[in-house]
């Protein structure tokens, strides 16, 4: 499989022959307002630019994934320039109709047991934050695990924290490869949105076999992890060699 960090949680996944395109965000830098109640609200968002065209982005996409509606997932950009007819996967019947009521075509919602193109696509549980007040405002968020005979396992985590769900997914799938979003993402009042280096390193004590691959860094105003901090806390706790931290464009061959 080959999977190339875009900006963000947007990544591009090909996978036993097809290629996947996941929680885009596809504006140009500085398109939004900063997201309120959080750091750095003098930065619009995206906060950094695609690492290379639009056009590039989605060329030959066979598929797009979009773990839940919200704007660094699934943007307004990313609504007027995907195909209308491109196959589109969400996770639930509420999010279908929102989808379908932008233009879009061929939705159809994630279940246990989605098979697209003969490749195993099975829906995952997340929590994106700690505490009811913070769930209830975030509300419902998934993950995706693709299988196929001939790759490795891979879970990509979605906008989720380290918590009893997760654990649950990793003993269930035994997963090669996980995709985390790692930004430690905060609301000011709430906290952490998505996963720190503390929940990451609890996902890797969970699954010390497998390849971490950490995104959603450094693209939108209220990330509190950066790239350099992670790398420097995986070498201290030792499984710098477990886990990758790409910069944007950067492609993985796994």
């Amino acid at each position: 499989m080959n999977i190339k960090q875009i900006r963000n949680a947007t990544i591009v996944v090909e996978y036993a022959g097809k290629k996947f395109l996941i929680d885009p965000m596809l504006a140009e830098k500085g398109t939004y307002p900063p997201f309120p109640g959080t750091i750095r609200q003098d930065q619009d968002n995206p906060s950094v630019s695609l690492p290379t065209s639009v056009d590039e982005v989605i060329r030959g996409i066979d598929a797009v994934i979009v773990t839940h509606l919200h704007l660094d997932h699934f943007d307004e950009a990313a609504q007027k320039l995907l195909p209308k007819d491109i196959k589109m996967f969400v996770q639930n019947e509420e999010e279908a109709t929102e989808v379908r009521n932008v233009g879009f075509k061929n939705v159809e919602v994630l279940q246990q047991d989605t098979v697209f193109e003969g490749i195993q696509l099975i829906k995952t549980k997340g929590e994106h934050g700690r505490g009811e007040e913070l769930l209830k405002l975030m509300g419902e968020v998934c993950g995706v695990v693709f299988k196929h005979s001939s790759e490795k396992i891979l879970y990509v985590a979605g906008d989720t924290v380290w918590y009893e769900g997760v654990q649950e997914e990793l003993d269930t799938h035994k997963p090669d490869i996980i995709v985390v979003n790692g930004g430690d993402n905060q609301f000011i009042e709430y906290g952490s949105l998505i996963m720190g280096k503390e929940d990451i390193y609890e996902v890797h004590k969970a699954a010390p076999n497998a390849k971490i691959i950490s995104v959603h860094m450094e693209a939108v105003n209220h990330w509190t992890l950066s790239r350099e901090e992670l790398k420097n806390f995986s070498k201290e706790k030792g499984f710098l060699n477990s886990i990758l931290i790409p910069d944007d464009g950067e492609l993985y061959s796994i």
